[in-house]
Order: C-alpha cells, then structure tokens, then sequence
C-alpha cells in the first residue's frame, strides 16, 4: 500500500493561503477518494491551505450528485475508485457543465504517462502523484485558482460587452428625434419578417405612410414645430402598434413605415382606418394657429404571404407606389392594390 502523506506537515501562510484581494468569493473543493484515511489528510491540507469548503465523496456516482448540487470550484479526483474509474466520473463532470469549467486535478499512486494522457483526454486539467506533498498540492491549488478567477473575470468582461453590443445596436438603429425604429433597422426586420412569414406561409403586411403638405407645414412654421409634430406621430404610431413584433419606423424625413405581421389584406385596411381616426382625433397642429390645419397622413399599403421571390425591395416598391396612389386621390387617406381600394372608400360602405 502507497505510503500516506503527512497531516501535519507545517506550511507557511503566504505560500498556503489561497484567498486575496481579487477573490471572488468563497473557494470550494470537492475532494473524490475512496480510502478514508487518504481522503482525510487531503481535507485536513486543504483547510491549512485556506480552503473555505471541502465536500467530500467516496465514489463517482456521490461525486457527481454533490458537483450538480454545489457546483464547487475545483475537483480533486481519484483515478482508481469503487464502480466507475475517475476517467469516467471526469467525463460525467464535464457533460454536467456544458459552457462552464471546473478545474480538475487527477490523483494517482502512479507516475505513467499513460494514466496522465488518459486524465487529460477524459477532461483532468492537472495530475498529482500520491503520496500529495502539501507544498506541491498548494502551488497546484493557487495555479488552478488563477486560471479559475482569469476565466470569470473573462466571462463577466464578455456578458459586459455583449450587453453593451446589444445597446449599441439598438442605439445605431434608433431614430434620436421619433424613439421609432430608423431606416436601418427597419431594413433587417423586413428582412427577417420576410423570412418568418415565409415559413410560416402567414400574411405579411407593409405600410408607407407620409405627412401631407409637410414642407409647407415647415416653411410656415419652422422646423422646431415641425420636428414636435413628428415626435407626436412617432408617439402615436408606437401607441398603435401594440403586438410584440408589430414595428414602426420612421423611414425618412415625414414618411414612417409599420411592418405588422400575420396581418392579412382586410386586417391592413382596417388598421389603416382606425389610424387615421386616431390621427383625427389628436388635432396635431402648432399651438396659437388656425384651429381648420391639421396634419394628416397618406399612406400605401401592401400584404402579402411571401414567397421565394418577395423582398424586401419589391414589398417596399409597391408600398411605396400604392402611397402614391393615396396622394393622387387627394391624400388623407391609405390605399392598397391588392385590395382595389382606400380607406375613404370603405368609410362609404
């Protein structure tokens, strides 16, 4: 039998002590020996190092529970254990924590290289030989440690800069004036709207929507009240689009657009309707002016269930075209190709 390691072997603190400044918190260890003995000097050297936890198991299997119960930060593992080899509980570890890592050291009564290639293919990050000195399982202890604390430190780095990737996306395809989606975002989600719709076979719908007389309204009262009425459209066409992938964006100047999908042709039209009631309704215009000016909107509206031909620039032309339908029929009103007709018409029916 492999000679046991001392107990009591005296460690100075500044080489044994694995806590520092940059800790990141409590450190755990589970420790996986079978031999009881053996099991209870490697805990007792762990706490003289400075460990603050030692779990303890005596087979692969208690092994596996305590790591998915605990998650403890490094693994000392046995190679020869009762039932299934350490080479098989360091797989199971590894499965268990799928994007995570957990340091974990082999220990062996024997110096082979076929037992080091084997711990290391099965997952192992570092090998010992027993009998342990505690001055190399320490040195072990601190280097696992640094290389733990490094990954976290990188974890939380990434997680930071993919929140701030993401706000910056957000913040590059937003319009400062309106709060609407800008141009450019308006773009992607077309594209990926086009996309689900097709494979979901569900309609698609697309509006273009245009001030009426705006650069008159500019030139009359300037830009200040002009760029407050575009907040108060922009407002008020977040409002109306009240389902989560329902989009609105202001697509340049005075024109907006609405993506609304699994909209089909008669839910646009009456969409459009109620839009342009609500639009009545709010009496946008500067204040002190004649009470008879208020702005309406023309838009041109499209609906369609995508097929391996539809883009985003074919839905946008006939978006577009169908608005100028709108504004050649004397504007205040949205029209539609598909359906043969705007939405004074259907105020008549």
């Amino acid at each position: 039998m492999t000679a046991l390691p001392p107990t009591a072997l005296a460690i100075e603190a500044t080489g044994a002590r694995l806590s520092s400044p940059n800790s990141l918190g409590p450190f755990s260890v589970l420790v996986v020996e079978d031999q009881a003995v053996m099991r209870a000097a490697l805990v007792a050297e762990l706490r003289q190092a400075g460990v603050t936890q030692v779990l303890e198991a005596e087979n692969g299997r208690a092994a596996l529970a305590l790591f998915r119960s605990e998650r403890p930060d490094m693994v000392l593992l046995d190679i020869r254990l009762p039932g299934e080899d350490g080479y098989w509980v360091a797989r199971q570890l590894r499965e268990a924590e799928p994007g995570e890592w957990t340091p974990i050291i082999f220990l062996s009564g024997l110096d082979n290289d076929l037992d080091v290639w084997r711990g290391i293919e099965a997952g192992g990050d570092d090998y010992l030989v027993k009998p342990v000195k505690p001055i190399v399982l320490v040195a072990k202890l601190r280097a696992m440690r640094r290389l733990l604390d490094m990954r976290r430190r990188l974890v939380t780095v990434s997680a930071e800069l993919h929140l701030a990737n993401q706000k910056l996306n957000e913040m590059v395809e937003l319009d400062a004036l309106t709060g609407l989606v800008n141009r450019r975002g308006m773009d992607r989600i077309l594209h990926a709207e086009i996309a689900a719709a097709q494979r979901e076979s569900k309609p698609l719908t697309l509006m273009l929507c245009d001030l009426d007389h705006f650069k008159h309204f500019n030139d009359t009262y300037g830009h200040v009240q002009g760029d407050e009425c575009l907040k108060q459209i922009g407002r008020l066409l977040r409002e109306v689009s009240v389902r989560p992938r329902d989009i609105a964006a202001r697509y340049g100047g005075e024109e907006f657009a609405l993506i609304l999908p699994n909209t089909p042709r008669s839910g646009a039209m009456t969409f459009a309707r109620a839009l342009g009631q609500m639009l009545k309704f709010l009496k946008i215009r500067p204040p002190g002016t004649d009470k008879d000016l208020l702005l309406t909107l023309s838009g041109g509206i499209t609906t369609c269930i995508p097929d391996a031909n539809t883009s985003a620039e074919s839905m946008l032309m006939r978006a577009d075209a169908a608005l100028y339908a709108a504004k050649s029929q004397g504007r205040n009103r949205f029209f539609s190709f598909e359906m043969q007709m705007d939405t004074i018409e259907q105020r008549q029916l």
